[in-house]
């Protein structure tokens, strides 16, 4: 019943740990990526799609992304949305192709980056803890039914600590890298 809640608990953590990592993608740090466009959607003939299901995203360099679409009608949607996202770049429609010519990121820039990575790293351990608290109360109701003593209550509440300890220090030392990869010139 315990080794249940353990499982529970770490799963929850790593999903918080995962979602936070995710998350990071969307950051620009010193070299652009297509998962900046993660987040731009166009209409498609109805539906909202994400720009990826409606064309193709390269980086072509460090600081250029060219999205090619598989119908040359969408080029002006694609364009408005891009410009809606407000990306850091403004795209370049030339009939065929839109190319995102990103300039290089100033100190402030690279600042307001690590801001926003440290805002959803503190997200992610909000979220941790709240998995810590679930799996807390999980354990004292069973206590509380005397389904387990107290003896092995704190125990088990001093193993999910544990695991929380081992997530909040994974995460630190995530921000701490990625720290360092949005601030390196």
């Amino acid at each position: 019943m315990l080794n249940e809640i353990y499982s529970e608990c770490e799963k929850k953590m790593e999903s918080s740990t995962t979602h936070m990592l995710r998350d990071f993608k969307t950051l620009r740090t010193g070299k652009v990526t297509v998962s900046v466009l993660d987040n731009v959607k166009i209409d498609y003939y109805g539906t909202m799609t994400s720009l990826d299901q409606v064309g193709s995203i390269i980086a072509v360099d460090a600081t250029t992304i060219v999205v090619n679409p598989w119908e040359k009608n969408l080029l002006a949607a694609i364009d408005t949305a891009i410009s809606k996202a407000n990306v850091g770049a403004t795209p370049n429609n030339d009939g065929e192709q839109i190319k995102l010519f990103f300039p290089a990121m100033t100190v402030e820039q690279r600042k307001e980056s690590a801001k926003q990575m440290k805002g959803m790293g503190e997200d992610a351990k909000v979220s941790i803890r709240n998995d810590r608290k679930h799996a807390n109360d999980k354990i004292k109701k069973l206590e509380k039914d005397k389904e387990i003593t107290a003896d092995e209550s704190k125990a088990a509440q001093d193993a999910i600590q544990k695991i929380t300890d081992k997530y909040s220090a994974n995460i630190e030392q995530i921000l701490k890298d990625k720290e360092a990869e949005i601030l390196k010139v």
